[in-house]
């Protein structure tokens, strides 16, 4: 809300000026009104004076906070009040509702508002209700009768059973944060938004198998709980933007535009990749506790165009084996594959693959690194120290570009012989560099 609209609603509210409300022109009281959301504010903006209250139609959006009837002691029902208030409103194109309601109440208000409404975010809270499987209507088939919807937020959702819904043309944006999803009705969801651009699952259980095919998807945020096992196909040509948490086996075929990767697997492993041509990517972010060797250096091989990327991966290792620590990995080759590379956040396994013998012997007097500016590198044990040392030195002789090198190490709180050397070490490696490395 404009600070000044805020200003005059307080001071109007507060009877500072009461004398003045007649001299004000309708458009103004119906502009400023039009920035009231919360439905108690709402409230007492219709006893301010009668003024106030006919302008009530005009308002553009209701938000019902979850306390809103804590307090209630009226002979109405909440969903009832929730009613009314839509009822005096001509076109409410806004509704936000976190307190509680039932499929009834859903319904009505839908009935009344449902053409005009183009946001609709619900707290659903019905995880936890067996009910909310067969009762009819459900929640979820109430928002049906919002067409013409282009944003739906949903909260705590329980989604076992397909939502009868028809399709939604005008939705761009779809966020279901907190659900137990079924993955037939999960895909008979996505089928009614064709349209979607914008797409975010976030704290999701029960999916094991995901396929989403919309053409004109540009963002997607996936996060699955769970054990970490789920199978994830995403066929957007248009998309730009992907992130995916809790798949181990991930296939996206169209890559044309995707600027920014993110995966991510705390929860199990990541065994197969596929992607098509990363030529777009800037920014590459892969996490978890083991990928299969074979997904990394797919990852690593497409994503040679990338400027940002971010490595935590603490072991690798194939579909038998456990654990495994990452292959050597010649420095030469790897930045020679990645000339564009301006940020590199890396973390122990990958670091320590870094460091060996052979490679640092391949290098050159003409190699050099020619756009990195920004480093920040993970330090988790002092084994082979020397080599490790030696690769933060090549680091900054080769990187002329590097404004800063961030070090992080635990090694302080290591029991291992030569931890407190090696951290000599480092300190001495900051003071010697100090306008560029730092130690955190």
């Amino acid at each position: 809300m404009f600070p000044f609209l805020v200003l005059v609603i307080k001071l109007i509210l507060f009877d500072c000026f009461p004398h003045r409300m007649e001299s004000l022109p309708d458009k103004i009281v119906q502009c400023i009104l039009s920035h009231v959301k919360n439905a108690k504010d709402v409230a007492l903006c219709t006893c301010v004076s009668r003024r106030w209250k006919d302008s009530l139609p005009y308002i553009k959006s209701l938000y019902f906070p979850r306390n809103s009837f804590d307090n209630h002691t009226g002979i109405d029902h909440p969903d009832g009040i929730v009613f009314k208030m839509i009822s005096s409103i001509f076109q409410l194109e806004e509704l936000v509702v976190y307190s509680p309601f039932s499929s009834t109440g859903l319904a009505s208000w839908l009935l009344l508002a449902g053409s005009s409404l183009k946001h609709l975010e619900l707290r659903m809270d019905n995880l936890a209700e067996y009910q909310t499987c067969v009762e009819s209507p459900s929640k979820l088939d109430c928002i049906s009768a919002a067409k013409n919807l282009e944003s739906l937020k949903l909260w705590g959702v329980l989604m076992i059973n397909s939502p009868m819904w028809d399709t939604f043309p005008k939705l761009q944006n779809l966020e279901i944060i907190g659900a137990r999803l079924e993955d037939p009705a999960l895909c008979a969801a996505l089928q009614a938004c064709p349209n979607l651009k914008n797409l975010l699952l976030l704290g999701c259980e029960g999916t094991r198998s995901v396929s989403i095919a919309l053409p004109h998807l540009e963002k997607c945020k996936l996060d699955f709980y769970g054990l970490g096992d789920c199978s994830l196909t995403v066929t957007c040509p248009k998309i730009e933007l992907l992130e995916t948490h809790g798949c181990s086996w991930i296939r996206v075929p169209e890559t044309n535009f995707l600027k920014k990767l993110s995966i991510s697997n705390n929860a199990g492993r990541v065994y197969m990749v596929d992607f098509g041509k990363l030529a777009a990517l800037d920014f590459l972010s892969i996490r978890g506790i083991q990928w299969c060797w074979d997904a990394i250096s797919k990852m690593l091989q497409w994503a040679s165009e990338v400027k940002h990327l971010y490595m935590k991966v603490e072991f690798t290792g194939d579909f038998d084996t456990l654990l495994e620590p990452f292959p050597e990995i010649d420095i030469v080759d790897f930045f020679n594959s990645h000339p564009k590379l301006q940020e590199f956040d890396i973390h122990g396994a990958m670091f320590a693959a870094f460091c060996h013998r052979n490679s640092l012997k391949n290098m050159e007097s003409g190699f050099v690194i020619p756009c990195l500016e920004k480093v920040a590198v993970t330090i988790r044990s002092p084994l082979n120290a020397e080599q490790k040392m030696s690769t933060l030195q090549s680091l900054l002789k080769y990187g002329k570009s590097i404004k800063s090198m961030v070090l992080r190490t635990a090694l302080h709180l290591s029991n291992h012989s030569n931890a407190d050397d090696f951290y000599d070490d480092i300190c001495t490696f900051q003071r010697m560099n100090s306008e560029i490395v730092r130690i955190e």
